[in-house]
């Protein structure tokens, strides 16, 4: 098809549909084209008047793109727990802009060590039902894209109340006391002070390597947490990560590693999950509780087959105003409480849990289920917009290394089409091949479809070779 010529009118038209805010496009019938964001969106990189570094999947999905410009208040004066005395750390990937939790220990004696999870205390500053909050719900989290973060809350609200941004923080925090098998003793909430030093994962893992306190008692309670949750039926996945960055000029995939820490401080952040919700259903709060069915049906073994299979038994998780058991947590009760400036659901849980502190009292289960329907509605979206945008700038990566064979590994068949996994991209292909699960394939990845999100894959392999169930595959399958 030759390239037509547009007026300025008719390149906002195509512009309109390809953003998905407008559904019917003379232009595009004019030119024998679907009138479909996909097909104004190839029509505008054909032309030119896109590049491929442009994504349009937050607009589609009414994912909010604009900052947050609400004033923001200043904390008040109110009695706190001081904890500047004991050692707290934030530790987060390399870069990260919102800390919003932070560890730390305490010994007892008796045989117990105290757990405390310091959170950012953003319900001090996000009253339920005011502008910050309503804005909030909106978005209903963080909007993190490969090229740029748009935040659920103000920038200057993130500076304010940030663990470790200024000497002292302030913070809501959840205290578990744990003996040496994981069981927890007694919970609590409080609202504190704390000191927080920031960390890498990195830097965290060498002092943990090098034998430092508190990071070897943080691994002790840690491995021992999630021994005990898998022995309530906890499912253990361990799939590839990776962190998709973009601008202008290009998009990379960079692989996650899993230093001991990462686990260290995910398991800290599920106790304070399951505090925060004993602490609840003890004191008669309704909080919005995680809830997940229990799997579908059981999966052994670790290899990338098995954890793929394992992670497609697991339901998704429902959030509701009463507690009830997290199959995949092996939890009897649980909610996210542990990221308040990025989720809007974690935020209040912190509303909830601040306002029976301070004796105002926590909003009714009747009034959370509708904040509670709202904020998903709209976190979904946002959610939707992430995974489509890392898609596409993956999908950039690849397309500017054509020549490049990459590692795949069969996960998963349906008839003669296999599932492939690409562990340094995280990313699957759908491939024809006789291969069963857990072969690893050489591939290469060719006709790159960004409007479509698509690629081609074929099999780079010039001699059949067989996996350790003797199937074989042969050389130029491909979908």
């Amino acid at each position: 098809m030759s390239l037509p010529e547009l007026t300025s009118a008719q390149r906002t038209e195509l512009e309109l549909v390809a953003r998905g805010r407008q559904d019917k496009s003379r232009t595009m019938r004019e030119l024998g084209q679907p009138e479909t964001p996909d097909a104004a969106h190839a029509l505008l990189l054909r032309l030119g008047l896109w590049d491929d570094a442009r994504t349009p999947y937050a607009e589609r999905l009414r994912a909010a793109l604009t900052p947050v410009g609400l004033p923001v208040p200043a904390f008040r004066d109110e009695d706190r727990l001081d904890l500047t005395g004991l050692p707290a750390f934030a530790i987060d990937d390399e870069g990260n802009r919102d800390p919003d939790d932070a560890v730390g220990v305490e010994a007892l004696g008796g045989g117990l060590t105290r757990l405390w999870v310091h959170v950012a205390d953003v319900a001090a500053l996000v009253a339920p039902d005011s502008p910050l909050d309503l804005e909030a719900r909106s978005r209903g989290a963080t909007l993190y894209l490969p090229d740029q973060t748009i935040g659920m809350l103000p920038d200057a609200l993130v500076e304010q109340a940030g663990l470790g941004l200024h000497e002292t923080s302030l913070a809501l925090s959840i205290s578990l006391d744990l003996d040496a098998e994981g069981n927890a003793e007694a919970v609590d909430v409080a609202l504190t002070r704390v000191r927080v030093t920031r960390l890498t994962y990195a830097a965290a893992q060498a002092r943990l390597d090098a034998g430092e306190e508190p990071f070897v008692t943080l691994a002790r309670l840690a491995r021992a947490s999630r021994a005990l949750r898998e022995s309530e039926g906890a499912l253990s996945i361990d799939l590839p990560e990776v962190r998709v960055k973009a601008d202008e000029e290009g998009a990379q995939v960079i692989p996650l590693p899993k230093p001991e820490m990462r686990f260290v401080v995910q398991e800290c952040m599920t106790l304070a999950g399951w505090g925060a919700a004993i602490f609840a259903d003890d004191n008669g709060i309704p909080l919005p509780y995680a809830t997940q069915d229990a799997p579908t049906r059981e999966v052994r073994g670790e290899s990338l087959s098995a954890q793929w299979a394992r992670r497609k038994t697991l339901a998704r998780t429902r959030f509701q105003p009463s507690p009830g058991p997290h199959h995949g947590m092996g939890l009897d009760l649980y909610a996210q409480a542990t990221s308040p400036l990025r989720r809007y659901l974690d935020l209040v849980v912190h509303q909830q849990l601040r306002a029976f502190l301070t004796g105002s009292g926590p909003m009714s289960s009747k009034v959370m289920a509708s904040h509670i329907a709202e904020a998903q509605l709209n976190a979904d979206g946002t959610r939707q917009a992430e995974r489509l945008s890392r898609r596409h700038h993956t999908l950039r990566f690849i397309a500017a290394q054509p020549e490049r064979a990459w590692t795949a590994v069969v996960v998963d068949r349906r008839g003669p089409q296999a599932t492939l996994l690409i562990p340094d991209l995280a990313y699957d292909v759908p491939l024809v091949t006789p291969a069963s699960p857990g072969t690893e394939l050489q591939i290469r990845l060719t006709d790159v479809n960004l409007p479509q999100l698509s690629v081609r894959a074929r099999i780079t392999e010039h001699e059949p070779r067989e996996d350790h169930e003797g199937a074989s595959f042969q050389q130029g399958q491909e979908i």
